[in-house]
């Protein structure tokens, strides 16, 4: 299907051009753009977050891989002088360049066949980032904001809630995109954390004892971290191995991951990396 700006959606980049006036509004209220903000978005599209931000903030900055949509966006906004468009692959791309004098906000429709991965290639970079809003499946925001216990909970929720405060703010229904998706999606916002709740020794640690688990969520913690953790280890943090991995908070996979680093007497490579391995 093809849209009245004349370019094609194309599945690869799983575009979905969003085109409700109403939802678009909502979501500038809930971003809240200033002038002074440095402000990038992810995916502009056609450019309906794009033309309300600008109209705010005129030195909006924008990371867009289609690159025919490159021109539409310049000849769109060419009255924005200050505008800049960084034609790159936004799981690949170096955010922290962007910084200058302020941390960022990134805003963004994600595609939803990249949004989970493009999350955690964010988050290694919170550092420069004052906060994130983003229009996922209602499915992944639902799994960034679920607490132990919960049948969403897993990886992406932990790894996510480590660096960040998450606030899932509202659902926004297929029709309000072209073409529509079949399934729902939901605005989130996302806010790093100015110190850590939980700061882990070595990162790549508490990833690979948070991936390990959840690769068998279904069995309990002795059976799901057994090659890696014994029940000793488990019984003098004071967890009980018969729960199971979606049973236990942050604070407690973190005390796992710090118990391994201190026996090993090492930290592994790669500390400041985030990867959905």
């Amino acid at each position: 299907m093809s849209n009245k700006a004349g370019h094609q959606a194309r599945k690869r980049f799983g575009q979905n051009f969003l085109h409700d006036p109403g939802v678009i509004e909502q979501i500038i209220r809930a971003i809240n753009p200033r002038p002074d903000d440095a402000i990038v978005e992810i995916g502009p599209g056609l450019g309906a977050l794009t033309e309300e931000i600008l109209a705010v903030n005129p030195r909006l900055q924008v990371v867009e891989l289609d690159r025919d949509l490159i021109p539409v966006l310049r000849t769109k906004f060419f009255n924005y002088p200050e505008f800049r468009i960084h034609e790159a692959d936004a799981l690949k791309f170096d955010f922290s360049q962007l910084m200058v004098d302020r941390p960022l906000r990134i805003i963004g429709n994600l595609p939803y066949n990249i949004s989970t991965p493009l999350i955690f290639h964010l988050l290694s970079q919170a550092g420069v980032v004052q906060d994130m809003h983003f229009m996922l499946q209602k499915e992944v925001v639902q799994r960034m904001a679920a607490v132990p216990g919960d049948s969403n909970y897993g990886r992406l929720g932990i790894m996510t809630q480590y660096f960040c405060r998450v606030q899932p703010l509202f659902e926004v229904g297929p029709g309000a995109f072209r073409p529509a998706p079949k399934v729902d999606s939901a605005i989130v916002r996302l806010v790093p954390h100015e110190t850590l709740p939980h700061p882990a020794r070595d990162l790549t640690t508490l990833q690979a004892v948070v991936r390990t688990a959840f690769n068998a969520r279904r069995k309990t913690l002795r059976k799901a971290l057994g090659g890696m953790v014994s029940v000793a280890q488990l019984q003098r943090l004071g967890i009980n191995d018969g729960l199971r991995p979606e049973n236990l908070g942050l604070a407690d996979y973190v005390a796992i991951a710090d118990l391994l680093v201190e026996e090993k007497g090492h930290v592994a490579d790669g500390v400041n990396e985030v990867s959905d391995d």
